[in-house]
């Protein structure tokens, strides 16, 4: 049973017994038939902590072990004395031990007739650094009798190098975690005192409030302990990165302790950078970024489509990853929603933003005026994203006019209609703006188009008149001639003749009406012809409930006229 127990203590005291030589194991001393067996004449130990001294002994046939002494003195003393008692089994004597090793020394088997020596000494100091010399008393032949060994076994104890362990299981934000802090050493000396701090990214210490720790000492044998703290909180982001620190403090004011880096579990919201209204041309750069740890996977795509899009992804400082999206010489097409998405452990987060690519106005072709008579009508029209506004500079002088805008996808059509007093400029300006520029154009003036498709009738009705005329005097020169011929060939009689005239004359006469009544005929095709033309382009007046005119293109106004 007691190599089992000293085993167990031996090996599980860290750092409280120093290597030695192989040799040096399992020496035995004898003398006068008295021996002692030393596992190790020199061993090492840490302030705070403890040390077993392993040991066993024999006597003389004749002695019987009553009670053991165990000294510590100096190693140039053959003999150590009374005084120099540090723990004794005798309760029956005058002799005590020494006041400072009061309570810390313990033997490990109680029973001194199996002849085990060992103790243990708790809560050491680097003052109990020296020699240890063991005195066995009993009764030899019935007569009270003792004997010191001479062999002694040299302790020598250094400040405490021995951290705490301190567990930490996986810590996601949001969870209740604990923490485990064991002291170190195995002693069954005095109850450590365990503390836990917090140190934030300032480096200052504070003590944790709003947790709870717990305290608890298990026993592993009858002389070995192990002490637990724990530390139970709820894991949070701002935790992350930050130090969590389990101190011991042993009897003596010996004093270890352990920092670790607490590592939490945490992503953050989905945030998206940049400009997302980008002119015709320039360069579109969006970058999505999200706090988290451990570092999330972000990746962009755009709306319907489902295509990753290349980025440049990059881990920046404070755990948080970025991808950027860089689209050059952006046109119409790079329009529409971007999906950013961030992959972190088993949750996919995601942020949507609206890109708009816009350009600049331009006025089209079909932009123009038409004067006619005294009405200046004008269309402009431009394009432009956003929607350009389009402006008629010759208005300002004006207060009566009648103004038409409409709109179709990107498309604004404005047509303005006045009335104009000797208007003698050949163009009207318009000004087109949306904001990404301003566009000038001066719109040529179609005049006077009612006088020009006029004068090619008028001349035709004239020429036709000429042509009636001339036809008319050749017949009745034709006429004359062949009637003066006939009347002096046949040399007819006058009644004859008279008779003959008379319906010649007739003939002419009916000759002549006929061609007035068609003179009278194409003056009225005449006169019908230039009212129709009046009509075609005289300006259609305004009637109650009816809708002012409004033109796609300058054609459409040419074209009605």
């Amino acid at each position: 049973m007691f190599v089992l127990i000293w085993s167990a203590l031996f090996f599980s005291v860290k750092g409280s017994i120093a290597d030695t030589d192989a040799s040096a194991l399992a020496q035995q001393h004898c003398d006068k038939g008295y021996c002692l067996n030393l596992t190790e004449r020199e061993l090492t130990a840490e302030a705070g902590l403890c040390v077993v001294i392993p040991c066993s002994f024999t006597t003389a046939a004749n002695f019987t072990p009553k009670h053991i002494v165990w000294y510590k003195c100096e190693a140039s003393q053959r003999s150590c004395s009374d005084d120099e008692i540090i723990f004794l089994t005798n309760k029956n004597t005058d002799k005590k031990a020494q006041s400072g090793f009061e309570g810390r020394v313990s033997r490990l088997e109680p029973d001194v007739s199996q002849k085990n020596c060992s103790i243990i000494i708790n809560d050491l100091k680097e003052s109990d650094s020296g020699s240890y010399q063991l005195r066995v008393t009993g009764e030899l032949n019935g007569k009270q009798d003792a004997f010191t060994f001479i062999p002694r076994v040299t302790v020598s104890v250094k400040g405490l190098k021995q951290k705490p362990t301190v567990m930490i299981p996986t810590l996601t934000e949001g969870q209740q975690a604990t923490l485990t802090c064991v002291a170190p050493g195995l002693c069954s000396g005095s109850v450590p005192e365990i503390t836990w701090t917090w140190r934030g990214a300032g480096g200052t210490e504070s003590y944790i409030t709003g947790n709870r720790t717990d305290f608890k000492t298990e026993n592993l044998t009858a002389y070995t302990q192990r002490h637990i703290s724990t530390l139970t909180f709820k894991s949070s982001a701002e935790q992350h990165n930050t130090t969590v620190n389990c101190k011991i403090r042993f009897t003596g004011e010996t004093t270890t302790e352990e920092a670790s880096t607490l590592k939490v579990n945490y992503v953050k919201e989905v945030k998206i950078t940049g400009v997302t209204s980008v002119r015709e041309g320039n360069v579109l750069n969006l970058t999505c970024s999200v706090e988290s740890f451990p570092p999330a996977h972000i990746v962009w795509k755009k709306v319907p489509s489902n295509t990753n899009l290349q980025t440049e992804n990059t881990d920046l400082h404070n755990d948080t990853g970025s991808a950027t999206l860089i689209t050059p010489n952006v046109t119409a097409e790079n329009s529409g929603q971007y999906i950013c998405m961030a992959k972190h452990l088993d949750k996919t987060l995601t942020s949507y933003v609206n890109v708009t690519v816009t350009w600049h106005t331009k006025i089209q072709n079909g932009s123009g005026c038409v004067l006619q008579s005294d009405v200046l009508t004008c269309v402009c029209i431009s394009e432009g994203f956003p929607l350009p506004t389009i402006k008629w500079p010759l208005l300002e002088n004006h207060t009566q006019y009648t103004l038409i805008t409409t709109v179709s996808n990107h498309t604004v059509n404005s047509t303005v209609s006045l009335t104009v007093k000797n208007h003698g400029n050949s163009t009207v300006e318009c000004v087109s703006n949306n904001g990404n520029g301003e566009e000038r154009e001066n719109l040529l003036v179609y005049k006077n188009l009612s006088e020009k498709h006029e004068q090619p009738s008028t001349f035709k009705l004239e020429f036709l008149k000429v042509i009636i005329a001339f036809l008319t005097g050749v017949l009745l020169s034709v006429i004359v001639c062949c009637l003066v011929k006939t009347c002096y060939r046949n040399g007819r009689k006058q009644e004859s003749t008279k008779t003959e005239y008379a319906e010649i004359k007739k003939a002419v006469k009916e000759q002549s009406e006929d061609a007035e009544e068609e003179d009278e005929l194409l003056d009225a095709k005449e006169d019908e012809m230039v009212v129709e033309l009046e009509m075609k382009y005289r300006e259609p007046e305004n009637e109650e409930g009816r809708d002012e005119a409004v033109y796609s293109n300058v054609n459409d106004i040419i074209n009605e006229i």
